[in-house]
């Protein structure tokens, strides 16, 4: 059902603090123009948990003006069942074509509670589901065995892949077949997803490099495998960001530099400063510096 590069977005904020609407409009239609095949809004990249439900929607409807025909999932991410469900159902009445939906975080949920956070929400909503699964982050492993028992649900049909563990997404395909949409959700293990037959990467550092994202999703597809790994490979120190507490400020800074955008945050987070940001500043400006010339496709 879905397919290609989908990038999980960040939230703009003026100087105030408020939502920067037309900030996120006009970066929101930068990666569409790129080629991006959907969207996701209101992730842990788009400070989800800084945001409340009003917002979530505003960004929503942002995020659907510019997507012309293509997705925009929206991210449930409630510590209750009973927001999620909450929150499905004002997402489905505002537009969304779907949503990402996370374990109950930050409790660790046994795999019973999982599964019946994930199975309530989707009812709720009514909408398509992906499941995101990151037991590295949140401390939950939505099993494959639990997958088992949420293939049963024709809402559920794909996942974010953010175990850590390359073998995952074969032992995903070999079990399901194409019953799931299995997407990646590790930057920094994205083309070696792609390359065991993952169907799509929700991407983090494309919101700075939309068009290097797309090539190397496009070029893995066409089997054009040694320019995707050149482009890669150039790639990787930017996409080693995604993979860190900061990843938010990491990759809001790599906006300042190559969309000409903020790094505003909202509090408790804070932008980078000090010899941390002079540090991430200097792997954005080497790899700006060396930028590819992307071949055509």
């Amino acid at each position: 059902m879905w397919r290609g590069v989908f990038p999980a977005v960040t939230t703009k904020f003026t100087v105030e603090g408020d939502l920067d609407k037309a900030e996120m409009e006009r970066c929101f239609a930068l990666q569409f123009e790129a080629g991006v095949d959907g969207m996701i809004v209101c992730g842990s990249l788009g400070e989800a948990m800084a945001l409340d439900p009003e917002e979530k929607l505003e960004i929503l409807k942002i995020a659907k003006s510019v997507a012309g025909n293509k997705p925009v999932l929206m991210t449930i991410c409630e510590s209750s069942t009973r927001r999620g469900e909450t929150a499905a159902k004002a997402a489905a009445k505002a537009g969304a074509d779907g949503f990402m939906v996370l374990p109950g975080v930050p409790y660790k949920s046994a795999p019973a509670e999982t599964l019946g956070h994930i199975q309530a929400i989707a009812a709720a909503g009514g909408l398509p589901i992906m499941v995101y699964n990151n037991p590295v982050a949140y401390g939950v492993d939505v099993t494959l065995s639990m997958f088992d028992e949420l293939a049963k649900n024709d809402l559920v049909v794909a996942m974010k892949e953010s175990t850590d563990d390359i073998r995952r997404v074969t032992d995903v395909l070999t079990r399901f077949g194409k019953r799931f949409d299995c997407f990646t959700g590790v930057d920094n293990l994205a083309l070696e997803s792609l390359l065991m037959g993952a169907d799509g990467w929700v991407a983090g550092l494309v919101v700075a490099f939309p068009k290097e994202t797309v090539a190397i999703w496009k070029l893995v597809q066409a089997g054009r495998l040694e320019e995707a790994r050149a482009i890669y490979r150039w790639f990787r120190p930017l996409l080693d960001l995604d993979v860190s507490t900061n990843l938010v400020q990491n990759i809001k800074l790599a906006e300042v530099f190559a969309i000409d955008s903020n790094d505003r945050v909202r509090a408790p987070r804070l932008p980078l400063s000090g010899a941390e940001r002079q540090r991430v500043a200097a792997i954005i400006e080497k790899a700006l510096a060396v930028r590819p010339e992307l071949p055509t496709l």
